[in-house]
């Protein structure tokens, strides 16, 4: 019989969890002497499938950590993942890329499965081993987190490059040296992942900078091979990519950016025209064509408008291809851009920024004309999306409550301001007569030039005046400039005798020339881009002459003249006043003029525009105007006179108050067309075309109409200028 410390041993023995329980019929001598079966689970992974050889290198964990188990340990369960090892701890596994190669080791899952076992009171196993501690996550932080939760739940874990000692039975084995090389190799992974992908960073703006590809071509290019400036790469015959304009793709892209731009219409609008065509406007084709649907789409367009390579720039890193957020679109401040255009651009960068600007404007807003797709939707609104609410800044929507039509806003209880009413609704008769109104007098009026405020004209002259002295003054500099550095290069080539020092004076100052060059042009380009983003008040002249009917005209061309002419109404409730906005774009002059020449008008016949020029104002127009276009008359909507015994013109100024005079039967045999502009009207020259003037907050002049809605008694609408200060006159 055993004693002392044997005794407690042999009693102890067969109690042991990591011992195999007594069979029947055994004695307790037989179970001690019995050695202990050590289960051992293997944990291994590899990085992304399409840069390393899964078949390779899990092979090769397994094997070596097969050697390094101890004789009484065996595997009894498999786990590995196919996935970058700096994810989160909590999505990890997600991957299922192991099911794209033949690898010949059982898989139990990943290591979110192991984790999930070794919670269980009936794991298969006792230990984990791995090839390395970088094969259980390459940042130290993840790695030690799901280190500590294996040693909670009574898991050690090996890594086979430590060494594996696995302590017999009731005794400790010292693990502090251990410890530490675990940790100091844990930090050395994350460090060296780190600095690759800096690296690897770094390459690709150097990539980017010098205007070559990553990836597909977008839509409108054609990849351009260029052979690879590394001899080794270029004999396995590896090629570099630039891009090159489609011959047919290239146009479809600009008349995508013309019609976001002049029209603004929505994504699935111009897929829809697109779609009409499809031979003249092929479709995208993706990275996997097996994905291709052979039609435009509304994701298709929308790529084509936010791509920054149609400006002729190279940019990279616009999505997140790894991590968490892969494939997510990445703001525009982490975007990388060649310094310089590497070829041909399809969009000027004014036009792509006018594209981008036309997205939150959008946002929510149906483009296509007419009642909407929703079975209850009976009546058509004109200025739907255009009317917006000054209280909370929401777009307010059509609401028809009685016979009348309204627009109204009535935003739920967690989003309403402080002061906003519970529903704020506002006449859509009242809002057309005034924006009727203001168009014809304001924009389309004889005397349109004249309204505008004197001051704002004067201003406009004196800083376009300023802008072209400064570039004419820059680009003198950079002459002089560029006769210095001549002069230089002259001096050295006349000198009889060159010295060191004149070597080195000549070279110093040479330097400083390029310096002075380089400052000098920025400055130019700056100076050139305020005067191409400063407001032309001479766009005003390219609009054409003539008056309007907003009642009875189709939704697809109100529409198309409100986009055009960038409308915004902000109805304010708290004053009963709606400011409205219009914004002129030389590129959308064009579309206005389409529109107008499909509208209605009446053109002013000339007894009643000399009856109109006798009132005061109308003779201090006549004698300020330098336009030589017909007067015309604003038609009324409720017949052949506008009634309350005035008939308006297009100054804005009333006639004489007589009775109602029926219209001539020529005028309404010449509705349907615009008088075109002045011929004596000033031009404007393409470069300012791009220019937006903009009729904005200010200074205003007032229309007040009749006011019927909330049991108001009147209602104001108003069309502002700023900074400019309008005539005003009152209806």
């Amino acid at each position: 019989m055993a004693h002392g410390p044997d005794a407690i041993r042999e009693w102890a023995g067969p109690r042991r969890v990591d011992r195999v329980s007594a069979f029947v019929g055994q004695s307790p001598t037989a179970v001690q002497l019995e050695p202990a079966v050590i289960r051992v689970a293997f944990l291994g992974r590899t990085s992304t499938y399409d840069q390393q050889d899964p078949t390779l290198s899990l092979p090769r964990q397994f094997r070596n950590c097969v050697a390094a188990l101890p004789e009484n340990a065996t595997l009894t369960a498999y786990f590995y993942d196919i996935e970058s090892g700096r994810k989160e701890a909590d999505v990890r596994s997600g991957s299922r890329a192991h099911e794209m190669f033949d690898i010949d080791i059982p898989r139990d899952g990943g290591i979110q499965e192991l984790l999930d076992e070794a919670a269980r009171p009936g794991r298969r196993f006792d230990v984990v081993i791995c090839e390395d501690i970088s094969r259980i996550a390459r940042r130290t932080y993840i790695g030690t987190q799901i280190e500590h939760q294996l040693e909670q739940l009574g898991v050690p874990l090996f890594a086979v490059d430590e060494g594996v000692r696995i302590s017999e039975p009731g005794k400790r084995t010292k693990t502090a040296t251990q410890i530490l090389t675990r940790r100091v190799k844990q930090g050395v992974a994350e460090w060296y992942v780190t600095e690759m992908l800096e690296k690897s960073w770094d390459g690709f703006e150097t990539h980017t900078d010098q205007g070559y590809n990553v990836g597909k071509p977008c839509y409108g290019y054609r990849a351009d091979h260029i052979k690879h400036p590394v001899p080794a790469k270029r004999a396995k015959g590896m090629k570099k990519t630039k891009l090159k304009v489609h011959e047919v793709e290239g146009a479809v892209v600009r008349k995508v950016y013309e019609w976001r731009v002049s029209e603004r219409l929505g994504y699935q609008a111009i897929a829809d025209r697109l779609n009409k065509d499809l031979t003249t406007n092929p479709p995208p084709v993706p990275v996997d064509p097996t994905r291709a649907v052979g039609v435009w789409t509304y994701s298709s367009v929308r790529e084509v408008l936010t791509n920054p390579k149609h400006t002729g720039h190279m940019v990279w890193n616009r999505r997140a291809r790894k991590g968490n957020g892969k494939n997510k679109l990445n703001p525009p401040t982490e975007w990388v851009w060649s310094p310089k255009p590497s070829h041909e651009a399809l969009v000027d960068l004014e036009t792509f920024v006018l594209a981008q600007q036309v997205a939150p404007q959008r946002e929510r807003s149906r483009t296509s004309p007419g009642k909407s797709r929703d079975p209850q939707a009976k009546v058509v609104y004109p200025l739907r999306s255009f009317v917006y609410c000054e209280l909370c800044g929401r777009r307010m929507c059509g609401n028809k409550p009685t016979a009348l039509r309204y627009y109204a806003c009535a935003p739920k209880r967690a989003w309403r301001p402080e002061g906003h009413p519970t529903i704020c609704r506002v006449r859509e008769d009242s809002l057309l007569e005034a924006l009727e109104s203001f168009l014809d007098s304001r924009l389309f009026g004889a005397y349109r030039q004249d309204l505008l405020d004197r001051n704002l004209k004067d201003l406009d002259h004196a800083g376009r005046r300023n802008r072209v002295d400064r570039i004419r003054a820059l680009e003198r500099a950079l002459a002089d400039n560029a006769t210095k550095s001549k002069n230089l290069l002259r001096t050295l080539e006349v000198a009889d005798d060159v010295s060191k020092e004149m070597v080195r004076d000549i070279n110093e100052r040479r330097a400083e020339l390029k310096v002075e060059k380089a400052s000098l042009e920025a400055q130019l380009e700056e100076a050139e881009e305020t005067a191409r983003q400063a407001p032309n008040a001479d766009l005003l002249h390219e609009l054409p002459l003539g008056a309007v009917r907003l009642d009875g005209l189709p939704d697809e061309l109100s529409r198309q003249l409100f986009e055009a002419l960038r409308l915004e109404i902000r109805y304010d409730h708290a004053t009963q006043k709606a400011t409205c906005r219009v914004t002129l774009v030389g590129e959308s002059l064009a579309a206005v003029t389409q529109v107008l020449n499909r509208s209605n008008v009446v053109p002013l016949p000339v007894e009643i525009a000399d009856s109109s020029a006798t009132s005061k104002e109308g003779q201090q127009m006549a004698s300020s105007s330098t336009s030589s276009s017909m007067m015309v008359c604003v038609a009324s909507r409720r017949g052949h006179h506008l009634g309350r015994g005035r008939q308006w013109c297009a100054s804005g100024s009333p006639a004489t108050r007589t009775s109602p005079t029926p219209l001539p039967n020529s005028w309404r045999q010449s509705c349907g067309r615009f008088s075109p502009a002045s011929p004596t009207a000033s031009s404007v020259s393409p470069a300012s075309r791009g220019v937006p003037i903009r009729f904005s907050p200010g200074s205003c002049w007032s229309s007040a109409v009749r006011s019927r809605s909330c049991c108001r008694p009147r209602t104001t609408v108003s069309a502002r200028s700023s900074p400019a200060t309008w005539p005003t006159s009152t209806a």
